[in-house]
């Protein structure tokens, strides 16, 4: 494979010992999103740069976005479809290439305007998926999503034609990832990889969220790891974490503890990214000034951390991850025709979605330990596998209750704790 493009430079960063950290980032204006991608790169960290989109491109509603441009109107994203081209080369002249490369980040169950705008300007990098930016964003039908993310792989993977090598993420890891077992998360993001492979892409990262119990992450991403290297011939790819996507810390303290756990599992897992949270998520849209503080904290963590990575098969999450990626596949050698049979039967079935074609059986808790457990797996085909308590009844309140859980943990001051270092303020 070239030497260039996203994939090559984390593949590069991790020979090297070193955690690529990247920023959720998005400004609506131009100057605002160069000084954006600017101080990501001037970071002390090795970074990768981030433009995420804002609400009215991700779900197609591009006359209010290319409004809202022309009238100066601020976004919660940078509008990359109703921006100019020219505009945007702009933002990213003297930025982006091989030493700094740029994702675009966006949550679309339709991005193929999206990839032609960000293709068009010489970027290669994006992510998503069929599964993973339908069911928990809207109510775009699974059958939809998964007919534009068939064209929308092929449209980037023609990049090669030109010598570069795109990019895709999965969302599959982190797809309503508060209160959804590691297990289910971990089989979506390895269909979603073998989605993108099977439709012409090469350079794949795998993603999985930090949910609430260290070790179970840890054999999470070990369990991803070894699946994709079973499923993924022929590709290069790589796992990227996610620092907590859920309700985040309210004190600095819990926050950067919480980033901090996020980082040690990244490198201890042998994962080559991870993407951060600032001490405002709980508040607001973090600043740049947050966003930086958040990737030099987290590259300290990572950078005084040992890899530990544990062996994959042989836990419970890769049996629960193994079993569902396989009932899948033997489904139909269509993968999206497969997909589509899966949810409709239920053997892919996400705890709390409420999307139409989600069955909505399944139900899970958080145990005494932390650890996200099967209350019910629905007709998913884990019976024998999952360790299920069907006892366990969820009522609302304990939702609630589990939702705020992380928060809770990590707000709550433990001075045994030493994950929280001296870091530079913002």
């Amino acid at each position: 494979m070239t030497g260039a493009g996203f994939g090559a430079f984390v593949r590069r960063a991790h020979a090297a010992g070193r955690l690529v950290v990247q920023p959720r980032m998005g400004m609506s204006g131009p100057d605002r999103m160069r000084a954006g991608l600017l101080a990501t790169r001037d970071a002390t960290a090795t970074t990768v740069g981030t433009i995420t989109l804002d609400s009215y491109t991700r779900v197609g509603d591009l006359e209010s976005a290319k409004l809202a441009v022309l009238e100066g109107v601020a976004l919660n994203g940078y509008p990359i479809v109703s921006h100019e081209k020219a505009t945007t080369l702009k933002v990213l002249d003297g930025i982006h290439g091989p030493d700094f490369p740029v994702q675009v980040r966006h949550g679309s169950a339709a991005p193929q305007d999206i990839f032609r705008a960000l293709t068009a300007v010489g970027l290669d990098a994006s992510e998503g998926g069929p599964v993973s930016y339908c069911l928990p964003y809207g109510r775009v039908p699974l059958r939809e999503s998964v007919a534009h993310w068939a064209a929308s792989c092929e449209l980037l993977a023609a990049l090669r034609e030109s010598g570069a090598e795109p990019h895709l993420e999965t969302f599959g890891g982190c797809v309503l990832g508060q209160l959804c077992p590691p297990g289910l998360l971990v089989a979506v993001s390895v269909l979603e990889a073998i989605f993108f492979h099977r439709h012409g892409i090469r350079s794949i990262s795998v993603s999985y969220a930090q949910q609430t119990h260290p070790r179970q992450d840890a054999e999470a991403v070990a369990a991803l790891r070894s699946l994709c290297a079973r499923f993924l011939p022929g590709a290069e790819w790589h796992v990227v974490v996610y620092a907590y996507m859920g309700l985040f810390p309210e004190t600095e303290d819990g926050a950067y503890r919480l980033l901090g756990k996020a980082a040690e599992l990244a490198v201890a897992s042998g994962s080559e990214r991870l993407i951060v949270k600032t001490v405002a998520e709980s508040r607001r849209i973090p600043s740049v000034a947050e966003n930086v503080a958040a990737l030099e904290y987290a590259a300290q963590v990572a950078a005084r951390t040992p890899r530990a990575p544990l062996d994959g098969p042989g836990t419970q999450t890769y049996a629960e991850a193994s079993a569902l990626v396989g009932a899948v596949l033997a489904l139909d050698d269509d993968l999206g025709a497969a997909l589509l049979t899966a949810f409709a039967k239920g053997l892919l079935d996400v705890p709390y979605c409420l999307h139409p074609d989600n069955a909505g059986f399944s139900r899970s808790y958080i145990d005494a330990d932390g650890r996200l457990c099967w209350a019910d797996i629905g007709k998913m085909p884990l019976n024998g596998i999952a360790d299920v308590h069907p006892a366990q009844a969820i009522t609302s309140g304990d939702l609630l209750d589990s939702l705020s859980y992380v928060r809770r943990s990590f707000d709550r001051h433990d001075p045994e704790d030493t994950t929280v270092l001296e870091r530079a303020r913002p």
